[in-house]
């Protein structure tokens, strides 16, 4: 008979990193939903300088607290570098990763191999729920650059913002 080993106090602790420009209701989803099974949820906005993004990091981590703000459990922070590390700094033992279609697998199981292999973190995969399987930051962006009504995709200060960014350029 197998015997399941202790629970580390690690793994009551979680973190979903991304780049969440910008945040839309497909990650808050998968947030609100990470909330359930975990004590701690840390959301890790992901600083990368190779990406064009249309928020700074500090614009985006504001956009997460305020759209986040009903979910107790949730610490925002923005990161450079591994996500092994930014769990490991912050006594997170599990990756949480939305998931929306195969083509997302065959990457994100590639990352949690390597990121089990660098700091034995574990990865959770957890399946987009059906009415943002098609969502992605991009594309919101797309949209409301041509005009487009992405109020269904993206919490109302989000709209705004976006709004308000895109006509300044």
């Amino acid at each position: 008979m197998l015997r399941s080993p202790a629970v580390k106090p690690e793994a009551r602790h979680a973190v979903c990193p991304g780049s969440f420009d910008p945040v839309t209701y497909g990650h808050l989803d998968i947030f609100g939903r990470a909330c359930q099974l975990y004590d701690e949820v840390w959301v890790a906005v992901f600083h990368n300088a190779s990406k064009n993004a249309l928020f700074s990091v500090e614009e985006r981590v504001e956009l997460l607290r305020e759209t986040t703000a009903d979910l107790t459990n949730v610490k925002i922070a923005s990161f450079q570098g591994l996500t092994v590390d930014f769990c490991q700094k912050h006594g997170a033992g599990v990756i949480v990763r939305g998931v929306r279609a195969a083509s997302d697998f065959d990457y994100e199981l590639q990352m949690a191999q390597m990121n089990y292999g660098m700091g034995g973190i574990e990865t959770v995969f957890i399946p987009t729920n059906p009415l943002y399987s098609f969502l992605s930051s991009s594309m919101v962006k797309d949209v409301a650059k041509w005009g487009g009504d992405v109020s269904p995709h993206v919490p109302p200060v989000v709209q705004s913002r976006l709004i308000e960014r895109l006509r300044q350029d």
